[in-house]
């Protein structure tokens, strides 16, 4: 899962971020938008699953039901293994080119065929049988359901009140709502992992970044009520590990819900310096640190961040060919290199299932200069999880297309990424996140952490020992 979010986030200035709010007036309410009614939230149990998906498989037999998802490991899987691929009997069904996409053109992204064009004939898209895996805790469907009908959006947008454990929103009515979705969604309670991200050149070289990350989601402990919780989503703490330059070096990150009352706040230990400092204003269209420009820090997690900046809009539902169960992705008998290849990844590592997902578009406000001009997002309706987007610049032209390439973590049970990419259509390079192939220390989601873990004279005192 790898599954990222921020290694170096900030502070979001309030003067900036109410400034910004300023500008939403028409875009967004003054009112709090109303949860479902009882009758609606009845159809979490009946035609609709706790996530708000559609029970049922589609039309064609193309989409099966779902039928409570992966809730028990393969057997022989013990905690602390690498885990492995639960469906190993699947079998390619076909496989779409360059030269054939005109006929699967109704399942398709315009990311996606921008890809196949480009890439051509190496990069393709090889579709699997559809498994319906997501799975999550049954004290996580109870608190979704609790949510469908009190979770409310806070004033323009920037929060949500009355919600608490996963998404607020599981039938939502609008682009917001859908967002929140995402962005609230339960990851466990607590996991440590580590991984590499890398940013290939054109050739495929690359040095990889080894990091080891810690996060505690304040919002999902069991027992908790959003009163109680500090306005925090989640606290997180990462360590470079690799390559010996960048060693030591810390980030610390508090990652707060209503980004107008209390901005991120985020402190970064340089190994060199040895002194931990308030990380500079890092947010929105910032690039991400060491990421060779080729990825805005928003773009972690595939949208993360206070939404102020852009009007969103819910387009509806489509049924589109995504990366899922991505467990060869996730192997630990691969290396990095058998999956980073010149100009995009080892293409007969991904599998795609068609999957019915939510689509969200979000244009950048009037008076806001964000270099992605127009962004849209496409997200599983099984875990609200972004699992593609594309990225317009200021021209109206695509620019990067991102992919999230998800896996089931059985043992919680929880799906999350297990690799993160962003392609760049115009340098022909791209980032790729969560490479955790050569680790030899899974995500622990027990781990035992305490938030005391969290403060900046704990930071202090592991980074100077």
């Amino acid at each position: 899962m790898k599954k990222k979010f921020l290694l170096a986030m900030s502070m979001i200035s309030r003067q900036r971020l109410l400034q910004a709010v300023s500008i939403l007036g028409i875009g967004l309410s003054l009112t709090a938008q109303a949860a479902v009614t009882k009758e609606e939230a009845q159809r979490l149990d009946t035609d609709l699953t706790p996530l708000g998906a559609e029970r049922a498989g589609n039309a064609a037999g193309t989409i099966p039901a779902w039928t409570g998802g992966l809730v028990e490991p393969p057997p022989g899987y013990k905690p602390g293994m690498f885990h492995p691929d639960p469906f190993p009997g699947d079998k390619i069904l076909f496989t779409i080119t360059a030269e054939n996409m005109s006929q699967y053109a109704d399942h398709l992204t315009e990311g996606q065929k921008a890809l196949l064009t480009q890439y051509a004939p190496d990069y393709v898209l090889h579709v699997y049988p559809t498994r319906r895996s997501a799975a999550y805790p049954e004290r996580i469907y109870d608190l979704l359901k609790q949510n469908a009908l009190t979770a409310e959006l806070q004033e323009y947008g920037t929060g949500v009140r009355h919600t608490i454990g996963s998404s607020p929103f599981p039938i939502p009515k609008n682009g917001l709502e859908a967002l929140w979705n995402h962005t609230l969604r339960y990851r466990g309670e607590e996991v440590v992992f580590r991984s590499a991200f890398v940013t290939p050149s054109v050739q495929g070289s690359y040095t990889p970044i080894e990091m080891e990350y810690s996060y505690y989601f304040t919002y999902s402990q069991p027992g908790a009520k959003l009163e109680d919780i500090d306005n925090k989503i989640f606290y997180l703490k990462t360590q470079i590990l690799q390559p010996a330059r960048m060693a030591g070096t810390m980030n610390l990150v508090h990652e707060t819900l209503d980004q107008v009352r209390s901005p991120r706040l985020a402190w970064r230990y340089q190994a060199g310096e040895r002194r931990l400092r308030r990380s500079p204003n890092l947010a929105y269209d910032t690039d991400f640190p060491n990421a060779s420009g080729l990825r805005t820090v928003d773009q972690t997690d595939m949208y993360n961040g206070a939404p102020d900046q852009y009007e969103w809009t819910l387009l509806g539902k489509q049924e589109i060919y995504i990366p899922y169960n991505a467990y060869k992705l996730h192997s630990g008998d691969l290396k990095i290199a058998d999956i980073i290849k010149p100009r995009h990844i080892n293409q007969e590592l991904a599998r795609y299932e068609l999957h019915r997902v939510w689509v969200v578009e979000a244009n950048v406000r009037e008076g806001i200069n964000h270099v992605y001009k127009k962004r849209r997002f496409y997200l599983d309706e099984d875990s609200w999880q972004i699992v593609l987007s594309e990225e317009y610049n200021r021209n109206d032209e695509l620019w990067r297309v991102s992919e999230a390439h998800l896996i089931n973590f059985y043992e919680v049970p929880v799906p999350w990424t297990t690799l993160e990419l962003t392609y760049d259509l115009k340098s022909e390079r791209y980032f790729a996140d969560g490479l955790d192939n050569e680790q030899r220390q899974p995500h622990n989601f027990s781990p035992r952490l305490n938030v005391r873990e969290f403060t900046t004279s704990s930071v202090r005192r592991q980074a100077t020992r």
